[in-house]
């Protein structure tokens, strides 16, 4: 250190020096209350913001195909949260059109609406979680839409039943910016929807500014895989484009989670996977880094794992060829902060989730 020369330089100097420190100890101060005031953000934030937890997402969680009527209880035996995916159709009759639960956008008139099969099956368990008022745990269900046709009709006719269950239902309120992200009052359900923009207009645009809407659609990504070229090439696209290249607009009010086939981390997807590799991992990383950094939940379908012929009628694509190639995605999916782990595998998805998380927090089991 340099003294200056000269009594009155030093009478200076000593006094200066002593309102830096003053500033510098102000400055810690500040910095140590912003950190701790970080920090109890962080323990207090919602259970559902991205990244905070890992959820099994129950795919195709409905009958069809004349199979699959106990889906939903299984996926509900698992625990919570859950993610419930279900498909909804049209069903135009001449007496009364209706939305009902169903895989094709062909309906038999038999299958169920979605009042009776969700809503008023998860019924104990939500006046339950409403009843215990513990809105730290909520959602404890994630009602996940996947409408097989979108006319007006349709959307509207589902926006009605869930104006019945509306005290059931997650919500935000509805503001002229939609870049302006608005809290969510916390209930046991929060219903996702994905991409269309006739959903949005449904479930988004047309609520007045200032009500509350009740379902949150997901963001359409950017168009930058060229659909003039072969499929091989496209899938060479798909998992190796920059994520900002993938999507680069900012959650929004509406637009709140991000959905991704798994062809996006591993070229082709689970059925040309081979061997879990650190690229891979630092892949899958980069895209969920990216999502949350921009404010959305991410979700990656399906994936699932068994010897061939030993599934029940799943989509080959989404197999991986074994449970055990299946687990060690599952794993770094869970790792990397995954937040939806889409898979028709749903009590091996949970169990490993569960192992994870015990081994993540150094519990030791006896």
């Amino acid at each position: 250190m340099i003294y200056p020369v000269g009594m009155q330089g030093q009478i200076a100097w000593k006094r200066n020096l002593s309102g830096w420190w003053r500033f510098v100890a102000a400055f810690v101060v500040l910095a140590l209350g912003a950190s701790c005031a970080a920090q109890r953000a962080a323990r207090e934030a919602p259970s559902f913001a991205p990244g905070a937890r890992v959820v099994l997402d129950a795919h195709n969680c409905y009958p069809y195909a004349g199979k699959y009527k106990e889906r939903i209880d299984r996926a509900l035996a698992t625990g919570f949260p859950v993610s419930i995916e279900i498909d909804l159709a049209w069903r135009k009759d001449a007496e009364r059109s209706r939305s009902v639960v169903s895989h094709e956008t062909a309906t038999r008139g038999d299958e169920p609406g979605l009042d009776e099969y969700f809503f008023e099956r998860v019924r104990p368990l939500v006046e339950k979680a409403l009843a215990e008022g513990d809105s730290s745990k909520w959602p404890i269900l994630y009602l996940h839409f996947d409408f097989k046709s979108n006319e007006r009709e349709h959307l509207t006719y589902v926006a009605g039943i869930l104006a019945k269950y509306r005290e059931w239902l997650t919500s935000s309120v509805r503001v002229k910016d939609e870049s302006k992200v608005q809290p969510l009052l916390r209930k046991p359900i929060l219903a996702i929807t994905e991409t269309n923009e006739m959903q949005k207009r449904i479930f988004h645009d047309e609520i007045a500014v200032g009500e509350r809407f009740y379902v949150f659609g997901s963001a359409p990504g950017e168009d930058y895989v060229p659909k003039d070229v072969p499929r091989e090439r496209q899938w060479a696209i798909m998992s190796s484009a920059p994520p900002a290249t993938m999507l680069a607009t900012p959650a929004g009010n509406y637009r709140r989670w991000w959905n991704n086939s798994w062809a996006v981390v591993e070229e082709g997807g689970p059925a040309r996977a081979g061997e879990w590799t650190a690229a891979d991992a630092a892949r899958l990383k980069a895209l969920v880094g990216h999502a949350h950094a921009l404010g959305y939940l991410i979700r990656f379908y399906t994936l699932n794992g068994y010897a061939e012929g030993q599934g029940e009628g799943w989509g080959a694509s989404y197999n991986f060829g074994s449970l055990a190639a299946a687990r060690v995605r599952w794993r770094a999916a869970s790792e990397a902060g995954v937040d939806f782990i889409a898979s028709d595998q749903y009590e091996e998805l949970r169990e490993s989730l569960r192992q994870y998380s015990v081994a993540a927090k150094g519990v030791v089991s006896r």
